[in-house]
């Protein structure tokens, strides 16, 4: 259909009245063409800046922060210490967490990029990148399953998950099993069309995917080639059975390869590593209450995929068993079953359920009905626009201590805050906030309008952010000052060891990037061959029995209620 007029002569020459109406009843009214300014606002061109505007800002200017995005780093700053090459270590102890993958590609861009940026910023740029691939696999994988005019929604979608938008600017390797997954969908969509190189690119993410999230990584990703032999009806001829059993193949040849090395290498370790994760994968809590907790945090970090996505498998429920739907489906009941069972419910957990939703979404997002879809464009203008204010408010009470109420609550949280630079900060707030209303406005209208509209308010919410507020969260939640502080204190004792008891992994990263020293290990009763004994604490006020009465020679304090962090340091006579 072009301007409205069907196109279809095929069919309207046999039966001119009735498929006319039959062409045209199932296809959405067109808008007036497009000029050629948004063709390329709104195209290509268009999307490749917005997700390099999403992925880049924020990405480097700021120290890691409180978090996996120390935590994390802290096995990337080992490999560029020459440690840990093969297993991932922290303060030069093994990282159980993840295999390398994620931990290689941010330790050697760190290392490419360490003219121009710190480590933890060159480190983050695996992030940028491995977001960036699997929107990219994603949208691929859109275009094969549902036509064209899904891809770029795919892409839009993808980006636009609440979900997404923090863990996507730090540290982060479930990144990397995230973009492994969208590989695996997008080689196994190709089957139909290319069954060879379609399963050998779908056999190579299977096996990266368990380099990336290791056991796990391919639990979520080889069944798939079993669903797609057995069940799709596009996949049950002998040509492209035989090449996914090739990819399979492929897969495991490729993903056995790392554990055998470790195993080869280090056997106590590969035990080790091995027990962690059947741990992690059937650990989990499956009471009541966990599977409330996880609803939860699905409801939020999934949004807005999985209203659309519902919508899609509503609509089309009845071809279900089609390769377009089965492929994404049942990727994502087998990403919720090892969320059910797995013993890690943090937030990133839920990352490698992303692509599979975004699937689902972007190919019910041309079918939602005009009034659906304009409640969305109107429900994603509105979002942002509130969240915009509110970001506004904030920064208003970092500057004109208004509204006093929230001013007083930075104050006592940072009473040591101080912003600057305040009218660059606030032109260039303007000046987005004047650029997303501007393109929301004048996006062109189409049933994915709300999809783009949505994409363009997670970038321009999270540009403003980090125009108005990154120096604040810089402030707070980096360990900087308390490296720094450490520093001068230890210094009088140049040369001495010190020893430590339970450290969290991100204190026990901050004390290799910025102190450049590592604890002892201290036993029952605080002993230690140590004459300083650094005591970490998450808790105000609270000590260790063996030290009440002492005074420490250093202590630092950071952070307030939940986010309260404070480490102290004794000295004591060799002789205790």
């Amino acid at each position: 259909m072009q301007n409205g007029q069907c196109t279809d002569t095929a069919v309207t020459m046999q039966h001119p009245q009735r498929n006319i109406f039959h062409a045209c009843m199932f296809q959405e009214p067109q808008s007036p063409p497009a000029t050629l300014l948004q063709r390329r606002l709104y195209g290509t061109v268009g999307l490749s800046l917005l997700i390099g505007f999403y992925l880049l800002t924020g990405l480097t200017g700021h120290d890691p922060w409180r978090g996996d995005d120390i935590r994390y780093f802290g096995s990337v700053y080992s490999m560029l210490q020459n440690e840990g090459l093969l297993f991932p270590q922290l303060g030069g102890e093994p990282f159980l967490e993840y295999p390398p993958l994620y931990y290689w590609c941010a330790a050697l861009l760190a290392f490419i990029t360490s003219s121009v940026l710190a480590p933890h910023e060159g480190a983050r740029l695996a992030s940028a990148i491995f977001t960036a691939l699997a929107v990219y696999w994603v949208a691929r994988s859109a275009e094969r399953l549902y036509g064209r005019p899904t891809r770029t929604p795919a892409a839009l979608l993808t980006l636009g998950c609440l979900g997404l938008v923090l863990h996507s600017h730090e540290t982060q390797p479930l990144l990397a099993l995230m973009a492994m997954v969208a590989l695996v969908l997008n080689g196994i969509s190709r089957v139909p069309e290319r069954p060879l190189m379609g399963s050998l690119q779908a056999g190579l993410g299977c096996a990266l995917a368990m380099l990336a999230g290791g056991i796990p990584g391919m639990l979520l990703t080889a069944p798939l080639f079993a669903v797609a032999i057995i069940i799709s009806p596009e996949c049950r001829n002998h040509r492209a059975s035989g090449s996914l059993l090739a990819g399979l193949t492929l897969a495991v040849c490729l993903g056995g390869i790392w554990p055998l090395l470790l195993h080869l290498q280090e056997p106590e370790l590969f035990a080790v590593w091995r027990h962690a994760q059947w741990q992690q994968i059937a650990g989990g809590d499956v009471s009541i209450n966990g599977l409330i907790r996880l609803l939860k945090l699905m409801g939020w970090f999934l949004w807005p995929l999985w209203p659309l996505a519902l919508w899609s498998l509503w609509h089309e429920r009845s071809r279900l068993f089609q390769l377009r739907w089965l492929l994404p489906l049942l990727a994502t009941v087998f990403a919720l079953i090892h969320l059910v069972f797995s013993s890690d419910r943090s937030q990133p957990v839920a990352l490698p359920l992303l692509p599979a939703m975004a699937l689902l979404a972007a190919g019910g997002i041309t079918t939602l009905r005009r009034g659906a879809a304009s409640a969305f464009d109107w429900f994603s203008a509105m979002t942002f626009g509130v969240f915009a204010i509110l970001v506004w408010i904030a920064w208003s009470a970092q500057v004109f201590a208004w509204p006093t109420g929230l001013a007083r609550h930075i104050a006592r949280a940072a009473p040591e805050f101080a912003l600057t630079g305040i009218f660059p900060k606030t032109l260039l707030g303007i000046s987005i906030c004047v650029l997303w209303f501007c393109l929301a406005w004048g996006a062109p209208r189409r049933p994915s309008r709300g999809a783009t509209n949505w994409a363009m308010g997670m970038t321009m919410l999270w540009c403003l952010a980090v125009a108005l507020l990154m120096q604040w969260f810089d402030h707070t939640r980096s360990y900087r000052a308390m490296g720094e502080s450490l520093n001068k204190a230890l210094a009088p004792y140049a040369g001495e060891c010190f020893a430590s008891g339970k450290l969290s992994t991100s204190i026990r990263s901050m004390l290799d990037y910025y102190v450049g020293q590592r604890p002892l290990p201290v036993q029952d009763g605080f002993a230690s061959p140590c004459r300083l004994l650094l005591i970490y604490t998450d808790h105000r006020g609270k000590k260790p029995d063996e030290l009440e009465g002492k005074e420490p020679a250093w202590s630092f304090q950071r952070g307030s209620r939940k986010q309260f962090e404070a480490l102290y340091l004794y000295t004591r006579p060799h002789h205790e």
